[in-house]
Formats: structure tokens, C-alpha cells, sequence
């Protein structure tokens, strides 16, 4: 990763216990080597879960002040899969019955009216993920993940082929294109739509706002 990359000069990056999150992160198998290695550390199992996990914790903590009271929480869960373009249209037309592949899908696991916004502790897991010791440590399959309960999110599916399209189109790199669709993906998860352009331009802004703290400042 560049020294200008976003993802790499990010505090959270260097600090992956700046939130209680439990993140499941994975990359498919049947991804285009090629374009494994445009990503980057991003689209690495065990240095992408990292950065990940960083990323979307400090996400998570600046967008505390404007969620509902039902999605605020001292832990979350959710689930961070890069796959092809054939494995995102599957899931397009399953879920939306629409077909051919698209940038990110957002499997959202709540909703505003939830009643209870901090859920009880989650017993063991018999393959330890999201058991770490203490909030914000890795567990023994490198996971990180707080000690008590969290609250589910859902999913985030990204498409890495579609991502390398729309980068080259937008003239940024890969990784950049990843991290838009990853925190379009997060805002849907914490209850944003953009069912008409002013709602969609409040979302966009929100997540500049997200992606410009990443920025290394202008020379």
C-alpha cells in the first residue's frame, strides 16, 4: 500500500481496537489474481481484516451522533465479503430480482424501530469467532471482536470486479473505489437510502465526510 493511500493513514488503521467491532471479513476464492493485487493489503484475508476492522470501527464512531437511539450500541457485528461479478448476480437476482452484477449489496440486519438497541451477551461461539479475550482483541482465528454481545448490522457484499470498472472510470485506484462502496454499504446498514436525488446527495455527503478524514492533508 502506497504511503498516500487513504486506508493508510487513517488512525484507525495503525489502532484496530479503536471500537468494540466484530468483523467477518473475506475475500472469494475465484477472484482474478489480477485484481487481488490491485486492491491490495484490502483484499488480503488476514492483513485486509485488519484494516478493515479499522476502518470500519472509526466509521462506526463518527457516525454515532446520528444514528437512532435503537441502532446506537458500545458493540456491533456485521460482515465484509469481496466477490466476482458472477457471485454478485446471484445474490442481485435473489434478493432484488434484477439481474447481471452490481457494486455493493447491503444486507441490512435491523431496522429504526428496533426496541432493544443494546442486545444481551451472545453465548460462546464453538469456533470462537467473536470471543476475544477483551474488547477489541483477536481471537484464534484473527478475527476481531469485542468480549460481550454486539449488535448484528448484516452484510456488505462487494463486487471487486464491478469496483475495478468504476475506478478506471473514475480515474482512482481500487482500493479508493473500495472504500466508497464500503462505507455506501455501511450507511445502508445504519438505515440510509436514497430513494430520490436529495436523499442520495445527503448520502453521498455523509460519506465524503467518512472517506475525507482518511485524506493525507493537501501539500
Amino acid at each position: 500500500m502506497s504511503p498516500t493511500d487513504p486506508a493508510a493513514n487513517h488512525p484507525a488503521a495503525s489502532n484496530p481496537g479503536a471500537s468494540d467491532l466484530d468483523l467477518a471479513f473475506s475475500s472469494d476464492d475465484d477472484l482474478a489474481e489480477e485484481l487481488l493485487n490491485l486492491a491490495g493489503p484490502l483484499a488480503d484475508p488476514l492483513a485486509g481484516a485488519d484494516l478493515w476492522h479499522g476502518r470500519l470501527s472509526a466509521w462506526l464512531d463518527d457516525l454515532q451522533a446520528d444514528l437512532p437511539e435503537a441502532l446506537q450500541s458500545q458493540a456491533y457485528s456485521l460482515g465484509l465479503q469481496l466477490v466476482s461479478d458472477a457471485s454478485i448476480a446471484a445474490l442481485n437476482q435473489d434478493w432484488r430480482s434484477t439481474s447481471g452484477p452490481t457494486d455493493v449489496l447491503a444486507f441490512a440486519a435491523q431496522d429504526e424501530d428496533l426496541e432493544e438497541p443494546f442486545p444481551m451477551p451472545l453465548p460462546p461461539q464453538p469456533d470462537g469467532h467473536g470471543q476475544g479475550d477483551e474488547p477489541g482483541e483477536q481471537d484464534d482465528d484473527g478475527d476481531w471482536g469485542p468480549a460481550f454481545g454486539s449488535l448484528e448490522l448484516g452484510d456488505i457484499v462487494i463486487s471487486l470486479d464491478t469496483a475495478a470498472r468504476q475506478a478506471q472510470e473514475h480515474g482512482h485506484s481500487l482500493e479508493q473505489e473500495l472504500l466508497f462502496l464500503a462505507s455506501h454499504g455501511l450507511l445502508h446498514l445504519l438505515g440510509w437510502d436514497h430513494p430520490d436525488d436529495a436523499s442520495l446527495a445527503a448520502m453521498l455527503a455523509r460519506q465524503e465526510g467518512l472517506l475525507a478524514a482518511a485524506r493525507p492533508p493537501c501539500a
